[in-house]
């Protein structure tokens, strides 16, 4: 197996691993809380933040642990990776949050499959997904820049604190709101919200690159320790 093909497996494995979390918490959350949306909500965000800094810290050596199309793009505008290695990494993160949103709804006893009615559109929420992805990859290209140890302590903790400050509780992440317009439940999404929450982010995590491009400019060697330093010992120019 290729280098990139090794890489594109652990984003794909990292991915599924963050929506069995997201969507799996969720579940959890609103089946314990007995209604209570702010409980489901706190448990959820947790979750996803604890979760989502083992991944960083267990992958992103492997393939810098994007897990987000949005900062593969993002990581290629900087010069951190080639553009020919961006469509298989997309589609690696895009197929790994499918298949973990389907472990997430079978580990509960729901069908795999069944589409969101949970309705997220209008100016207010793709404002809070414009904001919640410019804020991730502001603190990616931030930490990136002068403390590389701290990327996954700041994204965790960046993305717990974003599902509580945005109106659209932060998906920041273009693959997980595809996953999740697969799963009617607390974490759902209707796939026809999906297109202008995807635009939203897209927008919000090239507008963080742009700042910090200009803010500090970056070389290509720090650009391609995002979110960490990566290169597998069998892997050459």
């Amino acid at each position: 197996m290729s280098p990139l093909s090794k890489r594109c497996v652990a984003e794909a494995v990292g991915t599924a691993i963050l929506l069995a979390a997201v969507v799996g918490s969720g579940i959890m959350g609103t089946r314990l809380a007995s209604g209570n949306v702010a409980i489901a909500l706190l448990a959820n965000s947790i979750a996803t933040g604890g979760v989502l800094f083992c991944l960083i810290a267990a992958f992103g050596p492997i393939s810098g642990a994007h897990f987000n199309p949005a900062v593969t793009v993002c990581d290629a505008l900087q010069g951190g990776m080639r553009w020919r290695d961006v469509p298989p990494y997309v589609a690696a993160q895009i197929a790994g949050a499918i298949a973990g949103t389907a472990v997430a709804n079978v580990m509960f006893g729901l069908p795999a499959f069944f589409p969101s009615h949970r309705v997220r559109a209008g100016g207010p929420l793709w404002l809070g997904e414009f904001v919640a992805t410019f804020g991730l990859l502001a603190v990616i290209w931030g930490c990136v820049r002068f403390k590389n140890g701290l990327v996954p302590f700041a994204v965790a903790g960046y993305i717990v604190g974003a599902y509580w400050f945005t109106s659209s509780t932060s998906f920041a992440n273009p693959a997980v709101t595809i996953a999740r317009s697969l799963t009617d439940t607390f974490a759902g999404i209707r796939p026809a919200d999906v297109p202008g929450f995807v635009a939203a982010q897209m927008l919000g995590g090239v507008a963080a690159t742009a700042l910090f491009a200009w803010l500090v400019p970056i070389s290509k060697a720090t650009a391609e320790a995002v979110l960490l330093p990566h290169r597998l010992p069998s892997e050459s120019g």
